[in-house]
Order: structure tokens, then C-alpha cells, then sequence
């Protein structure tokens, strides 16, 4: 891996950890019924931990992406485990027992960060396909977890649910802390994916864009529909949750969207032949769509393939059939008549 520059490491460092705290933010504020102090928790580990992190393995914004996404993921297991299982263990418990695997991962990669340097920088794409190593260590933590729904433990006093709580996240610190080379491959390897989805992406932003002018042509053209007609009529053409209503454009709008995406329709319905007449006209033209985007893609494939392994069809590649550009069949087309 080629070192960055100084000035530009320290600005992919402070965008990558703005925008874990971003992400993080969010998450903290998901847990916040657990209490301000595990969200506030939440958040130091976002930037300082994954900030640290960084440091280390200066890996881009798809790094941070990827290991925020991993502490979310955490975050959210550990809420729904301690309220599953621990429901009333102390308040000051479940802090200390979040920041338990956390800071037993942080402090053993600082300890052996040369060594974990140097695994990190030779992971490249190929080693995607030795991810099955990842479930080494994810089979410990799944086993901790396992233990504790199978016991009783919900069943303890406070004191005792606290104490079980973090001791189980103790353990789980510790299968983390012997396993953390395999942990931070994996975390590199999240990065790899996220690289090359991204790469993906770039590839396929004409067919996105092509799909996402012609989906707000068909919401609005038909919202437009809807408002006119029903302003047309001497009745109004849609149900309401109290009764007949008429329609506003953002009213149009919203039933326009429900009857694209066919998510099924809510607080506003069609109450005239003529207006589930034009719903079913929407519907049919949302299933068109979704065609077109797939043929799109599918398309935009076939073309970026051919010209990585250079088969690009020639432009005569649509004459007579009969033709072979190449003179490999050894005769020549029919004659005329």
C-alpha cells in the first residue's frame, strides 16, 4: 500500500471519522431509551476507537464505512441482548459491559499494531474469498451469546444481572482480544467490498439516473392526472379516512407514489372507476419501468464486460446475417434472386 501524503492522510483521517460520528450519531440516539450514558458512550467509541483505527490502517472513507457499520451492528446486538436477557440489570452496568469487548479489542491492536499493520496491508481483493476465517472468532462470540439466552439469567435480581452481564460481555472481550488478527482482516476485507461495490456503482449511475428521471416523470405525471381529474369532477374521487375528499397536489403525489411502488394504499384511495382505471395505467407503467431498469443494467454489464476483455461488437455487427465479416465460413453470401 503507497503512503499518503501527510496533509492528505490528515484530511481522508478527519472525513473518515466525521463521517463514523455521523453515522454513529444516529445510532447513539436509536439506544437513547437505554439511557444518555450508553449513547454518549456510543459516541466515544465512534471517535476515538474507530479514529484510532484509522490511524493504524489508513484504509478510506470505505473503511469507516464499513466499521461503523460493524459498531452499529454491536450496538444493536448488545441492546437487543441486554434487554432480552438482562432486563433489569443496573443502569451503570451496561455502559461498562458496551465498552468491555470495545476497549479489550482497541487496547490488544495498539499492543500488537506492527504486527496488525503489515496483515492489513497485504490484504488485497484476492483474499476475499478466504472470508470463511471470519467465523472462527464469530462462532465464540455466537456461542456467549447462545449461553446467555439459554440460562435463566432474566430471572436474577439486579445486582446479579448486572454482574452476569458483564461478565458475559467479558468473555465475549476476551474470544474478541485472542482473535484480533482475524478481526481487523475482516474489517479490511469490509473495506475491499465496500471498494468494489463502489466501483460497481460509478459503472451503473447512468442506468440509476435513467431510472430515477423516468420514476419521478410517472409520479408526477400521473399525480398531476389524479389532481386534475378529480378537480374536474362534480364528486370527488378518492376516499379519505373520514369519507369522500378532494385532492391536493401533494395529496395526488402521495397516492402517485403508494400506486407506483404498490406498497398497497393507506389514508387515501380511489373511489371511481375512472381513478383505478388511471391507478391500474400507473401500476402497469411502474412494472415497465422496473424492466427498463433491469434491462439497463443488465446492458450497462454486458458492455463494461466486453470492453474489459476487449470484444467489442463492430458497428456492422446488425447487417445481413449472411454476411460473415470474418470469411471464416469459407463462402460467400447468396446471390441475389
Amino acid at each position: 500500500m503507497n503512503p499518503l501524503p501527510p496533509r492528505r492522510l490528515l484530511r481522508a483521517w478527519a472525513r473518515s471519522v466525521g463521517f463514523t460520528v455521523a453515522l454513529s450519531l444516529l445510532v447513539a440516539l436509536g439506544v437513547g431509551d437505554e439511557g444518555l450514558v450508553l449513547s454518549a458512550v456510543v459516541l466515544g467509541v465512534a471517535a476515538f476507537g474507530l479514529g484510532l483505527l484509522y490511524r493504524l490502517f489508513p484504509r478510506g472513507l470505505h473503511f469507516a464505512f464499513g466499521t461503523a457499520t460493524g459498531l452499529a451492528l454491536y450496538a444493536t446486538l448488545f441492546v437487543v441482548l441486554g434487554r432480552a436477557q438482562f432486563p433489569h440489570a443496573a443502569d451503570w452496568s451496561r455502559p461498562v459491559a458496551f465498552l468491555l469487548p470495545v476497549l479489550a479489542f482497541l487496547g490488544t491492536v495498539f499492543w500488537r499494531r506492527r504486527e496488525l499493520a503489515e496483515v492489513a496491508e497485504k490484504q488485497e481483493a484476492e483474499s476475499l474469498d478466504l472470508l470463511p476465517y471470519a467465523a472462527r472468532w464469530l462462532a465464540g462470540v455466537s456461542a456467549i451469546g447462545v449461553v446467555c439466552f439459554a440460562l435463566p439469567v432474566n430471572r436474577l435480581e439486579a445486582g446479579a444481572q448486572a454482574l452476569a452481564l458483564i461478565g458475559a460481555m467479558a468473555a465475549i472481550g476476551g474470544v474478541v482480544a485472542f482473535s484480533v488478527k482475524d478481526v481487523v482482516r475482516l474489517l479490511v476485507d469490509v473495506a475491499l467490498i465496500m471498494e468494489e461495490l463502489g466501483s460497481r456503482a460509478r459503472h451503473l449511475a447512468v442506468p440509476i439516473v435513467a431510472f430515477l428521471l423516468m420514476y419521478a416523470l410517472l409520479v408526477i405525471g400521473f399525480g398531476a392526472t389524479y389532481r386534475l381529474a378529480d378537480g374536474m369532477s362534480h364528486h370527488a374521487l378518492f376516499m379519505g379516512p373520514d369519507g369522500p375528499i378532494r385532492l391536493s397536489y401533494s395529496d395526488a403525489l402521495h397516492f402517485s407514489i403508494a400506486t407506483l411502488s404498490t406498497v398497497g394504499y393507506g389514508d387515501i384511495r380511489p373511489s371511481d372507476d375512472g381513478a383505478r382505471v388511471l391507478a391500474s395505467l400507473e401500476v402497469l407503467a411502474g412494472q415497465l419501468l422496473l424492466l427498463f431498469g433491469f434491462a439497463e443494467i443488465m446492458r450497462s454489464r454486458r458492455l463494461r464486460s466486453e470492453a474489459s476483455t476487449g470484444r467489442v461488437r463492430p458497428a456492422h455487427a446488425h447487417q445481413d446475417p449472411h454476411v460473415d465479416p470474418d470469411r471464416a465460413s469459407g463462402h460467400s453470401p447468396p446471390p441475389p434472386g
